[in-house]
């Protein structure tokens, strides 16, 4: 039998109960997902599926991340519901390439994950599972396995396993109304022009997953903590001089404003007349942080992580309490009037750390 991957919080109970079930079958995963995005988030939910498949003995299959085909195929459908007529194009999308597969692979059983998601209707996905197993002369699978406490159990076993367990269904148009609803930043379609990695950003999930497995594999214990701490992005800046001319400049981490557009001068210190602004010179950074950078502009294209950004904050301003006022790098400071031009959002979030066992 081929089974459709959608996530690994709804495969590992499906999978598992597919075995109770139907023990004579072998069971291949079949991981297709063009609709989730970004690419970043596609690669995070196959790590995890991965894992998962690993952890059952499942043969997995990794079809092709076809984003352009997938949003062609729902074209003129971008403002539909969840559980509306996108979704219904996208299970069509998704199981007739599970078909295809099947046919490839031998196999004459076909069914999906997607069965156990609380936010997809099981009538939908059994009648498209019937119809494309009917064009391709398949049988077709579709247990309802939510029923009778079914999904409690699933993500009871989702925590215990330490799954990630995604916040959105996967697509870019869910996303968007589900965070507008939320009044929430999309922080999930944001990425730093350099390699940074940000703090409760995909890519940070990616590593902490990564460490995940290397744990497992080696057979060390840990557990997952999350914890609620106050997330920073930088959506763009610059600095100009008294000509107006945008001069190379590199904003630490957590340098928050109230207005974009701060006008006024700075001493022989390196204060700003406003906004609590210190700015300080690559020289000076690069003795504090032991690093060394030639220019602003190296910097900007190699960032130090956040954690020597953050460390070098408390240094400065010689202070244990958290703070937002904005730290600006420059390759020299002339006094003299400066124009700053700040888009920053300051907002309440949650990351998971990994914490080794004793």
């Amino acid at each position: 039998m081929l089974v459709h991957i959608c996530c690994s919080v709804d495969s590992h109970f499906f999978l598992q109960k597919l075995q109770l079930e139907y023990p004579e079958e072998t069971l291949i995963g079949f991981f297709y997902d063009p609709n989730i995005h970004p690419f970043s988030e596609y690669s995070l939910r196959l790590l995890d599926v991965k894992r998962s498949c690993q952890k059952l003995g499942i043969v997995l299959h990794v079809g092709e991340y076809d984003y352009e085909g997938w949003i062609e195929a729902v074209r003129g459908l971008e403002n539909e519901p969840e559980k509306g007529k996108r979704c219904l194009v996208c299970f069509d999308n998704r199981l007739e390439k599970t078909a295809l597969k099947a046919l490839e692979l031998g196999e004459i059983k076909i069914t999906t994950t997607l069965l156990t998601s609380p936010k997809k209707s099981i009538e939908s996905l059994q009648k498209s599972l019937l119809e494309i197993a009917q064009k391709f002369d398949l049988e077709m699978v579709a247990p309802d396995f939510r029923k009778n406490g079914g999904t409690t159990e699933q993500f009871a076993l989702a925590k215990k396993d330490q799954l990630y367990h995604q916040d959105y269904c996967g697509c870019f148009f869910a996303l968007s109304v589900q965070r507008e609803q939320q009044e929430r930043l999309k922080d999930e379609l944001f990425s730093p022009l350099a390699p940074q990695i940000l703090p409760s950003s995909i890519e940070e999930r990616i590593a902490l997953y990564e460490k995940v497995m290397a744990c497992e594999e080696a057979g060390i214990k840990f557990r997952l903590r999350r914890e609620k701490f106050l997330n920073y992005r930088l959506l763009r800046a610059w600095v100009k001089n008294i000509h107006q001319e945008v001069i190379p400049s590199y904003f630490l981490f957590y340098s928050h404003f109230k207005k974009e557009i701060t006008k006024g001068s700075f001493d022989e210190k390196g204060f700003f007349s406003k906004e609590e602004v210190c700015f300080v010179t690559l020289e000076a950074f690069n003795e504090f942080a032991s690093t060394s950078y030639e220019s602003v502009v190296t910097m900007l294209k190699n960032p130090p992580s956040i954690e020597q950004e953050i460390d070098f904050r408390i240094q400065l301003l010689e202070t244990k309490l958290f703070n937002l006022s904005p730290i600006i790098i420059l390759d020299s400071i002339k006094i003299g009037r400066y124009e700053i031009y700040a888009l920053s959002k300051t907002y309440h979030d949650i990351r998971e750390n990994l914490v080794l066992m004793r």
